[in-house]
């Protein structure tokens, strides 16, 4: 089942977009890409990752990573791994970009050097400064990648999407001064969060769990389980359906369990009976349950019968 989710990065080609991984249980990770173009490097510094909202700035990562985007064509390289981002709104992800240098190859089949400052720790050795590389406030206020709107989000989510493009990220600067500019400009941004859903089993007035083999049957030997519905696998077959036990945290008697980092997407629900138990319940089981995002929603089952099969 997907369950992390990857918010691809590219400050320098023409495309931003989502990759997706299967695996793990996570909170956000973010992966650098970039698309093939005319530079021969393009190094970027990173220094920190952060999300703006009525949390006010949650960070995601804070240790600077350097990567040279040319050679991230067609592949990635992790930026985030596993943060998780708290119940908020947000309108802002940013990116506190610290240093870059470009190499830029000329006409006659040489290169030339830009970068923002002579010194910058990832150019190459005995590398040779042809000018300088401006990033307008990339340092400081980082690179805003501005919402299409505020983001809610309850319960623990994740990011999952982030859709722009970027018409121009390296540039002369006007004037005939030589510079070159770092300026990015988004066009349209789209966030997206994943969603989870708790699930709670209570037994019916009148119901009596039954003994098999032995062993007084509980709730706590039933599980919920939950897969992608057909139809949103574009046909394939699903992933077998991942099962959580179903505890009673509280004592109150209502046993539960829950689902975080889910895709937003339709998934089947079930209450799943221990080994020799026959068992039915209200609503009948599976159900289909919508996952939207950033959405924290419960569903509430009733144990009305159960027998040793």
């Amino acid at each position: 089942m997907k369950r992390v989710q990857l918010l691809a990065l590219s400050l320098f080609a023409l495309a931003f977009g989502l990759v997706t991984s299967g695996c793990g249980n996570g909170g956000v990770t973010i992966k650098l890409t970039d698309a093939p173009g005319d530079y021969k490097a393009a190094y970027v510094t990173i220094s920190e990752v952060y999300l703006q909202g009525s949390n006010g700035k949650t960070v995601l990562r804070d240790t600077p990573v350097t990567t040279d985007l040319v050679k991230l064509a067609n592949s990635t390289a992790d930026i985030v791994q596993d943060a998780v981002v708290p119940e908020g709104t947000y309108g802002e992800l940013r990116f506190v970009i610290t240093g870059a240098y470009i190499e830029v190859e000329q006409a006659d089949g040489s290169s030339r050097i830009y970068a923002t400052s002579t010194d910058y720790a990832a150019l190459p050795p005995g590398a040779q400064v042809a000018g300088n590389l401006q990033m307008p406030s990339f340092a400081s206020s980082g690179l805003k990648v501005k919402f299409d709107g505020k983001v809610e989000i309850t319960g623990e989510q994740q990011v999952i999407l982030v859709d722009f493009d970027v018409s121009q990220s390296f540039g002369h600067q006007a004037g005939g001064s030589g510079q070159w500019v770092m300026k990015p400009v988004i066009k349209g941004a789209f966030i997206e969060f994943t969603g989870s859903v708790n699930v709670t089993l209570a037994k019916g007035e009148g119901v009596t769990l039954p003994t098999v083999n032995g062993e007084a049957i509980t709730l706590g030997g039933f599980k919920a389980a939950l897969k992608p519905t057909v139809s949103d696998t574009d046909g394939a077959s699903p992933a077998a359906a991942e099962e959580y036990a179903l505890t009673d945290a509280n004592g109150d008697g209502v046993f539960e369990a829950s689902f975080k980092f889910l895709v937003p997407g339709t998934y089947e629900l079930s209450i799943v009976a221990p080994a020799g138990v026959n068992a039915t319940t209200n609503p009948a089981s599976p159900v289909i349950v919508t996952i939207a995002s950033g959405k924290d929603q419960t569903q509430a089952f009733t144990l009305t019968a159960a027998s040793a099969q």
